[in-house]
């Protein structure tokens, strides 16, 4: 019994503990880049794209795709190192225990 009890203790510590993480994560904003850093884009750990910034340069009528090759490679850039730093954090959190699929913190 007492087990189960230590057990209750600790998911109740971890779901505070997650709570504050997620707060934590709504102010966190990550950059990507693209072109050497003629597209940049802002993102948070969720995916929301905050800002986009284009080269002038880049804005002309024949370098349409280009342009939009850039913004997608830079969002990928940006959403590679948000899920980094999400799984950063998370592993700091639960201590290295891993986290059963489909138990996200969006």
């Amino acid at each position: 019994m007492a087990n189960i009890l230590g057990l209750m203790k600790q998911a109740a510590e971890l779901k505070g503990k997650m709570e504050a993480l997620q707060a934590e994560l709504e102010q966190i904003e990550v950059d990507g880049a693209a072109g050497g850093d003629m597209v940049t884009v802002t993102v948070t750990p969720k995916g929301e794209l905050k800002k986009l910034t284009i080269d002038p340069s880049l804005m002309k009528p024949d370098e349409t795709e280009v342009l939009e090759d850039l913004i997608v490679t830079a969002h990928a850039d940006a959403k590679r190192k948000a899920d980094a730093l999400l799984a950063e954090k998370m592993q700091a959190l639960t201590g290295g225990l891993p986290i059963p699929p489909g138990m996200k913190l969006f």
